[in-house]
């Protein structure tokens, strides 16, 4: 699962070099995976309104359900990340 997050993003993106998929493994049937572009390319995986990170977790979902998995995927976001208080 994390291969294919990993190919489609790298073909969303003009820098598929920065394309970086990290994979949690919260329980023995549920996982989420972390897609890390840069920060100018955040809304070409994201897509208007959102549909083409929708696109994707649609299908990733169906992927871990044939597996009898949950997956989730997030996108982080530079403003989000800019303005949390540091530990």
């Amino acid at each position: 699962m994390k291969e294919f997050i990993e190919y489609i993003a790298k073909n969303l993106v003009d820098n598929p070099e920065a394309v970086r998929v990290d994979e949690v493994i919260e329980d023995e049937n549920r996982v989420k995976y972390i897609l890390h572009v840069e920060d100018s390319e955040t809304g070409k995986v994201i897509g208007k309104m959102g549909r083409t990170a929708k696109a994707i977790r649609t299908l990733l979902s169906a992927i871990a359900s044939k597996q009898g998995k949950k997956a989730f995927m997030e996108i982080p976001d530079k403003i989000k990340r800019d303005t949390e208080p540091e530990n």
